[in-house]
């Protein structure tokens, strides 16, 4: 288990109770302590005296990413989950993803559902989103919308991680990053079906208050990737949606130097109108444009799986003709 914590003394206790109790006992939790300057040092301390299985390191504050592969340097094991000083496991947790790598040797990346408690409506429709995303085939489909993992939810073989060059640090989300470069090498993903992480989305928590987490760092790894696959010899793009995140994909693609061809709207207002210099067609239109990429660029998932029937129907196969992005 790798652990990274600074300044975690309110949540981390019952954080490391949660470990404690896992069913399956032959773990050990690699607790990395991030220059913290509250009580933590001295609960990792106790706990650590408690039960042997708890080793600390610990480093001046140098950030997550540091944390993480000082913590991927130090752990023992084959497999790694991951786990944050703000969340709680069920005691199963452990014992279930061991039980899934193992009987699934092709999967290197296996997460499971997660329970948020009661958050905002953004939120709660992502986690409901990511917990409908079981199958390698599922979260491949809708990589490039939104992180389909939650990070502290996911145990991994440690070869993977470390084939991987671990963390890479950078000035954007270091863990969907890793899915992306994982996913680019062939490695397969998967998700329990079980709820087993209490993820307690709180205000101050980085994934809300850290730049590198913010929405434009995201599209610019999913463009990169973009670029890298469907998009690494010249095409056209044709964007289905043209509300504001059809419009923020469409500039962000242009500013890349890829050619925005047309927008697929129903909007019957918006249909025969430029756009950013591309012109505005019906679905029926987009029949004209079978060759080019089509990226399904809104934000609700009923109008994603609309877009998709509509596209299967005009004979454009998902991943290569399609691609859904948020």
């Amino acid at each position: 288990m790798l652990l990274p914590v600074r300044d975690g003394q309110e949540t981390l206790p019952a954080c490391l109770d949660s470990l404690a109790a896992q069913t399956f006992a032959d773990h050990e939790v690699v607790a990395v302590d991030d220059g913290s300057s509250d009580a933590t040092p001295a609960i990792l301390a106790a706990a650590a005296r408690a039960d042997s299985r708890l080793r600390v390191v610990r480093t001046p504050p140098r950030g997550l990413v540091a944390a993480l592969n000082t913590g991927l340097a130090h752990a023992r094991g084959p497999l790694l989950a991951r786990m944050d000083a703000d969340d709680l496991c069920h005691p199963d947790r452990l014992a279930l993803q061991v039980r899934g790598l193992e009987a699934d040797p092709r999967c290197a990346i296996l997460g499971c559902r997660v329970e948020a408690g009661p958050v905002a409506g953004g939120m709660r429709d992502y986690v409901a989103w990511l917990n409908g995303l079981l199958t390698h085939e599922d979260i491949v489909r809708d990589l490039l919308v939104e992180s389909p993992l939650v990070h502290p939810s996911v145990m991994m073989r440690a070869e993977v991680l470390r084939d991987l060059g671990g963390y890479r640090a950078f000035d954007g989300p270091e863990d969907y990053d890793l899915w992306l470069r994982a996913h680019a090498r062939g490695w397969r993903f998967g998700k329990r079906r079980e709820v087993l992480l209490d993820w307690r989305d709180r205000p101050g928590r980085l994934t809300r208050a850290d730049p590198r987490y913010a929405a434009e760092r995201f599209r610019d790894l999913k463009l990169d990737a973009l670029g890298r696959g469907p998009l690494r010899t010249p095409r056209g793009v044709v964007v289905w949606g043209a509300g504001p995140v059809g419009k923020g994909w469409a500039r962000a693609l242009r500013g890349r130097g890829h050619d925005v061809r047309a927008f697929v709207e129903v909007d019957r207002r918006k249909i025969g109108q430029r756009i950013h210099g591309a012109r505005v067609v019906d679905v029926a239109g987009a029949s004209a444009f079978r060759d080019h990429l089509h990226l399904a660029a809104v934000g609700r998932p009923g109008a994603r799986a609309r877009i998709r029937a509509a596209a299967r129907e005009l004979g454009l196969r998902e991943g290569d003709g399609l691609i859904a992005v948020a």
